[in-house]
C-alpha cells in the first residue's frame, strides 16, 4: 500500500495569502481544506507579515503537509507592489521550509495550464475545475482555489521535481 502524501498549495499575497491541502494516496486526489490568511492594510508591514507567518505556521500544525509549492512571482509594472508581494512569497517559504517541508515553485502559466488546459485560463476557469478535480472543495475565495491549483499543480508535477533533486 503507498503512502499518503499531504501537499500544502501556497498563493501568496499581502492583502490575503491563500492555502489549500490536497492528499495523494496511489493515483487518488483528495480535497483537505483550503482558506485564505487575510491581513488589514492599516497594520504595518512588518505586522502584516507577522499574520501570514503565523496563519501558515497554525495550518501546518494542523495540516502536517509532506511537501508544500507556492506560485512563483510575476513582475508587473508596479515595483512597489512586486516587492510587497515578494517579501509575503518570502514569508510564505520560510515558513514551511523552517518545518523541514520541502517548498517547490511553479510558474503561474504552468499551475494555468495543469488545471484548465492552457496558460492563460481566468480565475472563473480554474475554480469550476478545481470544482471538477477536488469535487468536495468549496472554496470561499481565488486565493483559496488558486492555492489548491498549485497543490494539484505540485501533485501531478512532484515525481519530476524529485527526479531534478536526486540527480544534484
Amino acid at each position: 500500500m503507498t503512502r499518503s502524501i499531504r501537499i500544502l498549495g501556497i498563493d501568496p499575497g499581502l492583502r490575503r495569502t491563500g492555502w489549500g491541502i490536497v492528499e495523494i494516496a496511489g493515483n487518488r486526489l483528495g480535497y483537505l481544506g483550503c482558506g485564505s490568511v487575510t491581513t488589514h492594510a492599516e497594520d504595518t508591514l512588518a505586522a502584516r507579515l507577522l499574520a501570514i507567518h503565523d496563519g501558515l505556521t497554525r495550518i501546518l500544525d494542523e495540516f502536517r503537509p509532506d511537501e508544500a509549492a507556492i506560485e512563483t512571482t510575476f513582475v508587473n509594472k508596479d515595483a512597489k507592489a512586486t516587492l510587497k508581494l515578494g517579501q509575503a512569497r518570502g514569508i510564505a517559504m520560510v515558513v514551511p521550509a523552517k518545518a523541514g517541508v520541502p517548498v517547490s515553485e511553479y510558474a503561474p502559466n504552468l499551475v494555468k495550464k495543469s488545471i484548465v488546459g492552457a496558460g492563460h485560463g481566468d480565475k472563473a476557469q480554474i475554480r469550476m475545475m478545481i470544482g471538477v478535480l477536488l469535487p468536495n472543495a468549496d472554496p470561499s475565495s481565488d486565493d483559496a482555489a488558486d492555492a489548491l491549483a498549485i497543490a494539484v499543480t505540485h501533485a501531478h508535477h512532484r515525481q519530476s521535481v524529485l527526479l531534478k533533486v536526486a540527480v544534484r
